[in-house]
């Protein structure tokens, strides 16, 4: 271990869809956020752990931050403004790509962001992200000047998230800014979500990436039990998919079960690779109405926390 080992805390922060999870994901060469090209598909703040014989740094991946109204809302963004006080450094990322075709939404998504993140008086980097498909770079620079107005004391890193591209160098300048410490997690630790959380979320993606219509916004996933067989190999998961109505619950489920079977299968099989053992997974549809305002069972999920 360096004798200057650095460790930190470093909150990502953004409008939904902006590459936050992507870019985390990068960092660690493997999933632990959902990814998804649907906004808004991150609800809890989720941690990753990237640890070298020079630094530990822990990325706090956060919800999206937008104006939606409603008690989940409201905690999902309690949960991303809870990240700043957390952090020793900030990252905020945006979509440049859309930005340059789409100013007229830079003001609306990144002034929220802005005010909160100068006031917490940490150091701040901005990442560009999606440069790369931005043909015309001329159309980048209102974008640049309007970013530099918003984060006048933030230094600028132009990012792809999606492929690595300028990753190393915001990495390198973040641990920078990092302080002296030694690593507070194991080594080969990447997360410090539990994995039936994991096993959830692995799940919601897969709703999300079946799903085509804005559906998956109404549904959660909760899991119902969890039992290893260490003899076997094998561990047994049980997870309930709520929704808000009826005929949601049909769409879920699909014509003879084929959707809710080829979620299940797809959420099995990545369960597998992530825990290295075989899964029976089971999953259940039950509606819910008004799940997303009830804020019992938003924090018997965990949502924002």
């Amino acid at each position: 271990m360096s004798e200057e080992y650095k460790f930190g805390w470093v909150a990502l922060i953004g409008p939904p869809n902006a590459g936050k999870s992507t870019l985390m994901n990068h960092y660690l060469g493997q999933k632990v956020a959902i990814v998804s090209p649907k906004p808004q598909t991150t609800r809890n703040r989720i941690s990753g752990i990237l640890s070298d014989e020079n630094s530990q740094v822990v990325f706090l991946d956060t919800p999206g931050i937008h104006r939606m109204r409603g008690k989940m809302n409201r905690f999902l963004l309690d949960s991303a403004w809870e990240a700043l006080g957390n952090a020793d450094a900030i990252v905020v990322l945006f979509d440049a790509a859309l930005y340059a075709s789409k100013p007229h939404l830079m003001e609306q998504e990144l002034a929220p962001v802005a005010k909160p993140v100068n006031q917490s008086h940490k150091k701040i980097f901005v990442a560009v992200n999606k440069v790369d498909k931005v043909k015309d770079k001329a159309m980048l620079l209102p974008v640049m000047e309007k970013a530099q107005q918003l984060w006048p004391e933030a230094e600028f890193i132009p990012v792809s998230a999606l492929k690595g591209e300028g990753a190393d160098v915001l990495l390198e300048k973040v641990v920078e800014a990092l302080p002296e410490g030694p690593p507070m997690f194991p080594e080969d630790q990447v997360s410090t979500v539990p994995m039936r959380f994991m096993a959830s979320e692995t799940v919601r993606e897969k709703l999300f990436m079946s799903l085509q219509q804005e559906l998956p916004y109404s549904t959660a996933v909760e899991i119902e039990f969890w039992n290893e067989e260490p003899d076997r190999n094998l561990v047994n998961i049980g997870a309930i998919i709520y929704t808000t109505k009826k005929n949601h619950k049909g769409m879920i489920i699909g014509k003879g079960g084929q959707n809710l079977k080829k979620i299940g299968t797809q959420a099995r099989r990545e369960l597998e690779d992530m825990l290295e053992m075989k899964v029976m997974l089971e999953l259940w549809v039950k509606v819910r109405e008004g799940w997303t305002e009830d804020v019992g069972f938003l924090r018997s999920l965990g949502l924002g926390e």
